[in-house]
């Protein structure tokens, strides 16, 4: 009998992070359940909501730790994947759900709510992302046998961008092509690494999708965060080993693969463009395209 998977998720005190957490250890798994019980904005901290979720873990069996580093601070994401090492013995998953939103146009975005917002999503995934790929490296090197997962939590603003969220589509569609690079270069190592863009009730999403967010009185609540975590919890285990570098949308029953940039029509002049001729040449391009999506929002 092949020992439970070790994994961590951040920002697993409420909503979407929590209820992977649950669902992971419903799937046998141990859990470190991370997170700094910040506020929606970011503000503040509390060791409850983590620790909350560890109870109702081990209270139908499961294991589970509390850490409550900043994900998003190089240091403490490193202790983090120490915790899970120290704690249980190893690591095989990582999640990362960490973040906050700082709504606001463009025009009128602080340097702080775009920093701050940025820096828990796109730094928030990078960070405990490289002390994680650095353990299992050293792993691969040493000869055990790797079979990792790294699951990243982008967005549907992150990839067709939402009106008054610039700071938050950005670090999103950020995650999204991190994804896309550390499958490349980890898959020497065992490592699979895709992405989510969830679609859910959550205290992120209330003034986004407000037309969305009311509960069915009866029937399926397509808008539940527990809709979203039996595919984290597939993708973050043993049998997704030959699934990496994708972006799949999840929302409700609904799994959508989600197709990024590629390349479309060409046009080849061979030579340096005279300005002139430039508009006609882009306008035969957009003619042969496909029209974009619409931002959320428009």
């Amino acid at each position: 009998m092949s020992e439970p998977r070790v994994v961590i998720v951040t920002g697993a005190g409420r909503g979407l992070g929590r209820q992977h957490a649950l669902e992971f250890a419903r799937q046998g798994a141990r859990v470190v359940v991370n997170d700094l019980g910040a506020a929606l904005d970011g503000a503040g901290t509390s060791q409850a909501p983590a620790h909350a979720v560890a109870e109702e873990i081990r209270a139908f069996g499961g294991e589970a730790v509390v850490n409550g580093d900043d994900v998003a601070d190089w240091e403490g994401a490193r202790r983090l994947v120490a915790c899970a090492v120290e704690a249980f013995g190893r690591l095989d998953t990582l999640v990362n759900n960490a973040g906050f939103v700082r709504d606001r146009m463009l025009v009128s975005v602080s340097e702080a709510e775009w920093d701050d917002v940025v820096r828990v999503h796109l730094k928030g995934h990078a960070a405990p992302l490289r002390h994680a790929a650095a353990y299992w490296r050293d792993r691969a090197k040493a000869g055990e046998p790797v079979a990792a997962r790294v699951v990243n939590t982008s967005s549907g603003a992150g990839l067709l961008g939402s009106i008054g969220q610039g700071n938050y589509s950005a670090a999103k569609a950020g995650i999204a092509t991190l994804t896309v690079v550390a499958a490349a270069e980890l898959a020497r190592y065992g490592v699979t690494v895709n992405a989510i863009a969830p679609v859910a009730r959550t205290r992120m999403t209330e003034g986004v999708f407000a037309d969305m967010m009311a509960t069915p009185a009866a029937g399926f609540d397509a808008m539940a965060a527990e809709n979203v975590s039996p595919v984290v919890a597939w993708l973050g285990g043993p049998a997704s080993g030959h699934v990496t570098g994708r972006v799949f949308e999840v929302e409700g029953g609904a799994v959508t693969l989600v197709e990024g940039w590629r390349h479309g029509p060409r046009v080849d002049r061979g030579e340096k463009w005279p300005v002139p001729e430039v508009g006609a040449a882009i306008d035969g391009l957009l003619a042969k395209g496909e029209a974009p999506e619409p931002v959320y929002g428009t």
